[in-house]
């Protein structure tokens, strides 16, 4: 179950920030604020989720907690930024008048 669980908040890591912040105090407890879940919500989930574990299992960040929230903001940065390294390219198929082609 509760690989499922981590499975379910890899794929829907938005999902699983509600269903924690509805279902348990999960994410109350890492953060003092309510601005930065928040922000984390939008802009870096997965990150957001992995503070949360990583403040909820030990108090710091620290060891393999640490390198938990690395990793989780490293997916982050790539799922963002995934759309800049494949830009849309355009080709244009260019028509010669050349006499000596037969093609």
């Amino acid at each position: 179950m509760t690989c499922l669980m981590g499975l379910m908040a890899m794929a829907f890591p938005r999902m699983a920030i509600i269903l924690v912040v509805i279902f348990s105090d999960y994410i109350g407890t890492a953060y003092q604020t309510t601005i930065w879940p928040l922000l984390g919500f939008f802009f870096m989930p997965v990150t957001t989720l992995a503070y949360a574990w990583a403040m909820h299992s030990s108090g710091s960040v620290a060891g393999l907690q640490l390198f938990v929230v690395i990793i989780a903001v490293l997916i982050d940065v790539g799922i963002l930024g995934g759309g800049a390294a494949n830009p849309r390219v355009r080709r244009y198929v260019v028509a010669r008048d050349d006499p000596g082609s037969s093609a």
